[in-house]
C-alpha cells in the first residue's frame, strides 16, 4: 500500500474539514468551556459526526462498519485536530471500540460494535492509576465470586469517563502493580452499583474523570483472564496513533495561524513575518511539521496493512514521540511569535498549547516513548 492517501481518502478529509470549520469551530469549544456544559461535547455535532459514518470508519462491515481502515479514520481525526472538536471519537471509537474489535469474542464484537458505529454506545477505557503513563502499574484487583468478577480500585485521567456508557476497565487478576502477567480486561456499566465517577475538567477542556470501583460487579471479560495485556497493547498502540493523528492536525492550524500572524502583525513598518530570525524559526517548524506528516501516514499504512505488532509497537512510540515534540514547539512558538496577546484567552492560539499540554501525556510522553522505541530495537 503506498504511502498516500488515495482519491477516496482525499474527498473523506477534504468533507471532514468542510464539516469541522463550518460545524465544530473552535468557537463551539470555547462556548462549551464558557458554559460548563455537563457533556463535554455537542449531541448534536457528535450525531451529525455518526451520521457521516465517521465512528464506524475502521470496523467491518458485518458488525455495522464501513471497513474504510485507520487511514481514513487517521484524516477524519486530523481534521478534528485542527478545530479541537469536542466529541467521543477519540475514545469511543479509537480506543474502546479498538479494545473489542482486537480481543472481543465474536458475540461481543457483535453486540457492541454496531452500537459504537451507530452512535449508540459510548465507551472509555479506565486504565491509568498513577499521574504517569503505565500501562502494567495496575493495582485494581479483580476478584471472582460465584461466577462473576468483582472490581476495586481508583483509575485516573479516563478520557470521556464522565459520559461513557460503558467501561472497559483494566484491572489485576494475579501477579503484582508492574507484571505484565495478571491483567484481565472487564466491561462494566458506568452506572453500575459500586462505580463512582467524578469528572475532572482538564487545561484543555477535553472529557475526563476519576473512577472509584468498590466491589463493583463486571458485565463480561474482554479475551482472556490473566492475558489482558495481549489486547491492552495492540489497542494502545492504535490509540498513540489516533491520538498522533489529532495532535498532527492540531500542529498543523498552530502553525499556520502563526505564519498568518507573522505577515499581518506589523512593527518598525513593516510585517514582522519580514525579520529574519522569525523565518528561520518559521522554516524550523516547517521542516517538523513535515517529518510527522510522514510519520503519522506510515503509521496509519501501517495499521491497514497489517504488519506484525513489534513493527506497529516502533512505529507508534516513534510517531507519538516525533508529533509530540514537534506539537510541543509549535504550539509554543506559536505563543511566543503572538507576544503577549498570544497569553490572552481573546486569541485561539492558546488553546493549542493547552491542548498540546495534555495530548503529550496522553498514553505516553515523549520520554516514554522514546524509552519504549529504545528498548523495542534492543538498546
Amino acid at each position: 500500500m503506498p504511502m498516500i492517501l488515495n482519491d477516496e481518502q482525499n474527498m473523506l478529509k477534504d468533507s471532514a474539514k468542510d464539516f469541522c470549520t463550518n460545524s465544530a469551530p473552535i468557537g463551539q469549544l470555547r462556548k462549551l468551556r464558557d458554559e460548563n456544559n455537563a457533556d463535554g461535547f455537542d449531541r448534536d455535532t457528535w450525531n451529525s459526526m455518526v451520521e457521516l459514518g465517521w465512528a464506524g470508519i475502521p470496523f467491518p462491515e458485518e458488525h455495522g462498519g464501513l471497513a474504510f481502515g485507520y487511514k481514513g479514520l487517521g484524516v477524519v481525526t486530523e481534521e478534528t485536530g485542527r478545530t479541537l472538536a469536542a466529541s467521543p471519537l477519540f475514545a469511543t471509537v479509537w480506543v474502546g471500540g479498538t479494545a473489542i474489535d482486537v480481543g472481543g469474542s465474536e458475540e461481543q464484537k457483535a453486540a457492541l460494535l454496531p452500537k459504537v458505529a451507530s452512535g449508540e454506545l459510548l465507551l472509555a477505557l479506565a486504565l491509568e492509576e498513577s499521574h504517569r503513563h503505565n500501562p502494567y502499574g495496575v493495582a485494581t484487583t479483580a476478584t471472582e465470586s460465584a461466577g462473576s468478577y468483582q472490581l476495586s480500585g481508583e483509575k485516573t485521567f479516563v478520557l470521556d469517563g464522565n459520559v461513557a456508557d460503558k467501561l472497559i476497565v483494566v484491572a489485576r487478576t494475579s501477579g503484582d502493580a508492574g507484571d505484565r502477567d495478571g491483567i484481565t480486561l472487564f466491561l462494566i456499566d458506568a452506572k453500575a452499583d459500586g462505580v463512582e465517577i467524578t469528572r475532572t475538567i482538564m487545561a484543555d477542556s477535553r472529557n475526563a474523570a476519576n473512577i472509584k470501583l468498590n466491589d463493583a460487579v463486571a458485565e463480561a471479560v474482554i479475551g482472556e483472564v490473566d492475558r489482558g495485556a495481549d489486547i491492552l497493547d495492540p489497542t494502545l498502540d492504535i490509540a498513540r496513533i489516533g491520538i498522533a493523528a489529532e495532535m498532527l492536525g492540531s500542529t498543523q492550524e498552530c502553525f499556520e495561524r502563526t505564519i498568518e500572524y507573522l505577515k499581518e502583525r506589523e512593527q518598525f513598518g513593516v510585517p514582522i513575518g519580514s525579520f529574519q530570525a522569525l523565518k528561520h524559526r518559521a522554516a524550523d517548524m516547517f521542516c517538523e511539521i513535515e517529518l510527522s506528516k510522514s510519520c503519522v501516514l506510515e503509521a496509519l499504512t501501517a495499521l491497514d496493512e497489517g504488519r506484525d505488532a513489534e513493527e506497529i509497537a516502533k512505529l507508534a512510540s516513534l510517531t507519538k514521540a516525533k508529533v509530540g515534540e514537534t506539537f510541543h514547539t509549535v504550539s509554543r512558538e506559536g505563543i511566543q511569535m503572538h507576544g503577549g496577546i498570544g497569553m490572552t484567552d481573546e486569541f485561539d492560539i492558546g488553546f493549542f498549547i493547552k491542548r498540546a499540554a495534555v495530548t503529550e501525556q496522553t498514553f505516553g510522553d515523549v520520554n516514554f516513548h522514546r524509552n519504549r522505541y529504545g528498548e523495542l530495537e534492543g538498546y
